[in-house]
């Protein structure tokens, strides 16, 4: 058997799903984006998308809901300066694809030369990060019926504390397809799956909830019997840890951050800070600060779109580009932002990868895929060791951030208070206040721990939702204020 390039058989996919079943084939999308480029813009592309999504629920011992779909569109944008016009159709004929061109054109009335040269087609550069299969496929509805009632039995044999367990399964094909005005084509086949674990417990007339899980770019079979297990175990003992839990203590103190899901905080609290659309706006507490110091020393940042089967992973961004692997602070200093295409050419920098859309129906923005920071030196066990009186919080829930302040409020899902170096007990309610640019300056410990998250991560902007990843080492950060209910 011969096998073809993965950027040609990705191609080649997206092609049977998107374009050959409506008659359509390259000739049409040059006239489409021909169309666009009769008045002068600086930017067009049409991006086409083929999602297949499966889900599975348990509640009550036994599985409530499932469902099924399939979604397929085209988005057809272009971009004059800072304006863009955008317009979508789950109508995938030409006359529909050219009556989308013809709308948003009308962006800018500056007509071409008549002669405007053709660009030459370039099949865009791209990863092999993940497999090109259907996870939907890798596992039959029975069996994925069996999984999830698998994780009710083990989670009540755990402790019969346990009352109620809740689990979920979800499966996505996802195919889309780029074509550019500069004659860029691009596909990428993103295969999705996640499964989600909850344990409520009781005692005393006293209820309290954990939560585990994880997933990527993989199939069903990534969910085996040690990762069911090592889920409903990381569950149950959430569950039975906030069950002993007292009123946190609130005021200014020591918190140190676990490894691994920690990150969101990094994530929300500093990552979209350093957005291209808030910095060119001049609207994030980074703007204007590229070659400053805005960490303290150790603290290394990035965002890596190329890490294989995680789930914040591209092989190519909703532009077009591929993925890279970007430092944004180095060693406490900036050194760039994370950019799409439009905010890249206004700014006068090169696209990171980081173009991306929830679907066909959305227009492209600059967001996170996954993002960490780096290991430091310290030992974990060293960096609780040094807590005289603080939080040690290993897991967090919802948050808040003010993008133009850099101010944040995170709640700690699972935490424990800490004095004289050692563990007493598990807190509830726990709050965490503080400044993003400014929190950064007061790390003053770094483990030799990173740890990305387990796959579960869902990052939302301006209405718009995609899948990411975060992570980071044990962190000690001074100074930061606690809200409790103490």
């Amino acid at each position: 058997m011969i096998s073809r390039e993965p950027t040609i058989e990705r191609l080649a996919i997206a092609q049977s799903l998107l374009l050959e079943p409506f008659g359509l084939d390259e000739s049409h999308l040059s006239a489409a984006l021909n169309e666009i480029r009769a008045h002068k813009v600086d930017e067009a592309d049409l991006y086409f998308q083929y999602t297949r999504s499966e889900g599975w629920s348990l509640e009550e011992g036994i599985v409530k809901t499932g469902s099924f779909s399939i979604d397929q569109g085209v988005g057809v944008r272009a971009v004059s300066g800072e304006k863009t016009a955008f317009a979508y159709s789950d109508d995938l004929s030409n006359a529909s694809m050219l009556d989308a061109a013809r709308t948003v054109r009308s962006i800018s009335s500056a007509a071409r030369n008549a002669r405007t040269k053709i660009a030459t087609k370039k099949i865009a550069p791209t990863r092999s990060l993940y497999p090109e299969l259907d996870p939907i496929a890798t596992m039959g509805s029975t069996a994925k019926v069996e999984l999830l009632g698998k994780v009710e039995q083990l989670a009540r044999a755990r402790d019969p504390r346990v009352a109620q367990v809740m689990a979920g399964l979800a499966s996505e094909y996802d195919v889309v397809m780029v074509a550019r005005a500069d004659g860029t084509l691009a596909a990428d086949v993103r295969p999705l799956v996640r499964l989600s674990v909850t344990v409520f417990a009781e005692y005393k007339g006293r209820r309290e909830m954990g939560s585990a899980g994880g997933g990527g770019r993989f199939g069903l079979a990534y969910f085996d019997e040690a990762m069911i297990n090592q889920y409903v175990d990381e569950a149950v003992k959430a569950a039975l840890t906030n069950l002993e839990s007292r009123p946190a203590p609130a005021g200014e103190m020591t918190v140190v951050l676990g490894p691994g899901w920690p990150g969101i905080l990094l994530h929300e609290a500093i990552g979209h800070g350093l957005e291209g659309d808030f910095n060119r706006k001049g609207s994030s507490a980074f703007s204007g600060r590229i070659g400053q110091r805005v960490a303290a020393k150790g603290v290394t940042v990035l965002d890596d779109g190329t890490i294989p089967d995680r789930r914040g992973s591209l092989n190519v961004d909703d532009e077009g580009n591929a993925s890279q692997r970007n430092v944004l602070i180095e060693d406490g200093i900036l050194k760039a932002y994370i950019q799409d295409a439009m905010n890249a050419r206004l700014m006068g920098v090169k696209a990171t990868g980081n173009g991306r859309r929830e679907s066909y129906a959305h227009v492209p923005m600059p967001r996170m895929t996954n993002t960490y920071m780096l290991a430091g030196e310290s030992d974990p066990k060293e960096i609780v060791a040094s807590i005289k009186r603080g939080l040690y919080a290993t897991n967090f829930g919802g948050g808040q951030v003010d993008i133009t302040s850099g101010k944040f409020v995170f709640s700690a899902s699972e935490a424990y208070w800490v004095e004289k170096g050692k563990i007493l007990y598990p807190v509830k309610g726990a709050t965490i206040i503080g400044n993003g640019p400014d929190a950064l300056t007061r790390v003053s410990m770094i483990g030799n721990d990173l740890r990305l998250d387990s796959g579960v991560g869902t990052c939302g902007k301006e209405g718009q939702s995609v899948p990411v990843g975060v992570g980071q080492p044990t962190l000690r950060i001074d100074g930061l204020t606690v809200g409790g209910t103490a």
